[in-house]
């Protein structure tokens, strides 16, 4: 039996969660289930750090469009636009699958015209939201609303996403359906690692109380409001560590900030690390917050769940989805350092409750994030728009 042809788009494979998901969606689709995969990507600049290469390593097959950018840009956009229609055309794809904002808009059209039968696209996160001005999010919608004319099925990554697009009107209900972000659990649940070696390598004492978060340093990230939250909780545990793992265009900005706060030697930077690392730096913390101000569902949630700690998040989003309140960790208004800091003392003050709530998030997370599940559903959707198509 022929192997179907799927070509995923995504725009850049930076250190992101979409460009995670994307990398072991393409992997298990074609190892797993038998379909003949590759992946179109932009370049991955910035200073997030890329995963070009360990796409390299999975052994997937890389194509990359040198043009595509996240920025808009009409002249490089264009040019973008027509490699793409020239590639999925010459490939003869039966599947387009696109990822992100900029590959989804112009991958989905680009393959209408090319005549591809199925076409599916992947929303990791919204790229309207009120952090944005109204004219830019009028935008967005209408290229979202626009693309979904010729778009078969749209994924999105927690069923709050589904409804934020329904109320912004981007298709029909029909046409969404929600697959959760899989990854290798077994590297969460399992470490692998002695904590007091690792905290021994960061510089971290064995007794002293770990929070920490996993982000880039991005202004959406909301590490402003972790560090302000930072300097009360140091007022109560003075020797607490505070780990901010990743990095990013505000680095400077937050080490001035945390010494303006009188909190420097609270905080750790490390800087970029591998994937790899992810499991060992998740197993030192005691404590994991997330502060972003929009995300689908950010995949260090269930990761650190899976891991065994309790979560302290701003409500947002997919969040409320894995951050049960009172049940695998505590959710928090957006933007409320003063909550946030209440809700991380209270788990450092009964660790006998924090260790509870680590316990029943990783029942909850698994087997629901794993990858073997995210691959599955995709290809079984896969094969119902098959179906479907063949019937028209």
């Amino acid at each position: 039996m022929k192997r179907r042809k799927v070509l995923h788009i995504i725009t850049r494979l930076i250190l992101g969660g979409a460009q995670e998901n994307t990398i072991l969606t393409v992997e298990g689709l074609e190892k797993r289930r038998g379909y003949e995969v590759a992946l179109a990507t932009g370049p991955p600049l910035g200073p997030e750090g890329s995963l070009v290469e360990e796409a390299g390593k999975k052994g997937i097959h890389l194509i990359m469009v040198p043009e595509m950018r996240r920025e808009v840009n009409p002249w490089r956009d264009v040019l973008t636009f027509i490699r793409l229609y020239r590639l999925i055309k010459q490939g003869n794809y039966d599947i387009v699958h696109t990822h992100s904002s900029k590959a989804g808009i112009l991958g989905r059209l680009a393959a209408r015209l090319a005549g591809t039968k199925i076409i599916v696209h992947t929303i990791h996160g919204l790229p309207f939201h009120e952090y944005q001005s109204r004219w830019v999010n009028c935008f967005y919608i209408f290229c979202e609303r626009f693309s979904s004319l010729f778009t078969d099925k749209i994924i999105t990554v927690a069923a709050v996403m589904t409804g934020k697009a329904l109320t912004a009107k981007l298709a029909p209900r029909k046409k969404f359906a929600t697959i959760y972000s899989g990854m290798d659990l077994d590297r969460f649940l399992n470490p692998g690692v002695r904590v007091a070696d690792k905290r021994k390598q960061i510089g971290i004492a064995p007794d002293l109380p770990v929070v920490g978060k996993i982000a880039r340093l991005f202004p959406l990230k909301g590490h402003k409001y972790l560090l302000e939250a930072a300097a009360e909780v140091a007022k109560v545990y003075p020797q607490v560590k505070f780990l901010l793992v990743g990095d990013g265009i505000l680095r400077e900005n937050l080490e001035k900030q945390a010494e303006a706060l009188g909190i420097k030697e609270r905080i750790i930077f490390t800087g970029l690390v591998s994937q790899d690392e992810i499991p060992g730096l998740l197993a030192v913390m005691d404590i994991v917050v997330h502060t972003s101000l929009r995300e689908g569902l950010a995949r260090v949630l269930p990761q650190a769940l899976a891991c065994g700690k309790p979560v302290v998040s701003f409500d947002i989003d997919g969040a409320a989805e894995v951050v049960k309140e009172g049940k695998t960790g505590h959710l928090v208004p957006p933007e409320d350092s003063k909550k946030l800091a209440d809700a991380i003392i209270d788990l450092l003050k009964d660790k006998e409750k924090a260790r509870k709530m680590g316990a029943t998030g990783k029942r909850l997370v698994d087997p629901a994030f794993r990858v073997e599940m995210m691959v599955d559903r995709i290809a079984e959707l896969y094969e119902e728009l098959f179906l479907k198509h063949k019937k028209v």
